[in-house]
């Protein structure tokens, strides 16, 4: 059975990302860091959680080196946001955005990248967003986090490609997540409607795109962004 490896896995994409994989026939492991109810909930259902930030190296290379005989897959999905003018935001929260969004991918990546080039196979699929590609006001730190991600898998993908490595990225629209839970009621809506499908994504349009990226039908698609999004951008 091949393993798929998700960060932040314990809510929302990263969650329903796991459960289909699982469905797909992966073993899953997911990371989490305060979920702890959610965790215990998704290992009675044969989901492998450990709690670890994605900022720690080592940590990331002990789950690395318990996977056995390396992940098939890796998705790189725990992020954090920031809303705030530019001029109110502090370089402390500028660095945990980047350290969460941006360094923690290339952490996990850095951990099992080596395993996946001795097999000669490996699904690399990193979760962006559409402000990556097109910017957001007030999101100013998160929109260059995923923005960075964005070029990352670009780079990666050309470096990995020669091993059987594909490497490519989903940018999400606008997702009904915890992470919008910072927006009021009409501020949702008003997002639903900007969206030319007229809802809001939810975390299952997302876990069907990761399925198919981590599938053996997705081995010429490389470094390529895919924009789950309803029509928005």
């Amino acid at each position: 059975m091949e393993t798929a490896v998700i960060t932040g896995a314990s809510r929302g994409i990263g969650k329903a990302a796991a459960y289909e994989l699982k469905k797909a026939g992966f073993r899953v492991v997911g990371t989490y860091v305060k979920s702890e109810e959610q965790a215990q909930q998704m290992r009675a259902d044969g989901i492998e959680m450990i709690r670890c930030d994605v900022r720690d190296f080592e940590k990331a290379h002990e789950i690395a080196s318990s996977v056995g005989d390396g992940a098939a897959v890796l998705v790189n999905n725990a992020g954090i946001a920031h809303t705030s003018l530019l001029q109110d935001l502090p370089p402390d929260k500028w660095d945990e955005v980047f350290d969460v969004n941006c360094k923690g991918a290339y952490i996990f990546t850095h951990a099992l990248l080596p395993a996946m080039i001795r097999n000669k196979y490996g699904r690399i699929i990193n979760i962006s967003s559409m402000w990556g590609e097109a910017g957001a006001s007030c999101e100013v730190a998160y929109s260059a986090s995923k923005a960075a991600l964005i070029g990352f898998t670009k780079a990666l993908a050309k470096e990995v490609a020669p091993s059987g490595i594909t490497v490519n990225c989903i940018a999400p629209g606008v997702i009904d997540t915890d992470m919008n839970r910072c927006y009021d009621e009409q501020t949702m809506a008003g997002l639903a409607e900007e969206t030319p499908v007229g809802r809001l994504g939810t975390p299952s349009d997302i876990a069907a795109s990761v399925r198919f990226y981590a599938s053996p039908s997705s081995e010429f698609i490389k470094g390529q962004i895919l924009r789950v999004d309803g029509g928005f951008i």
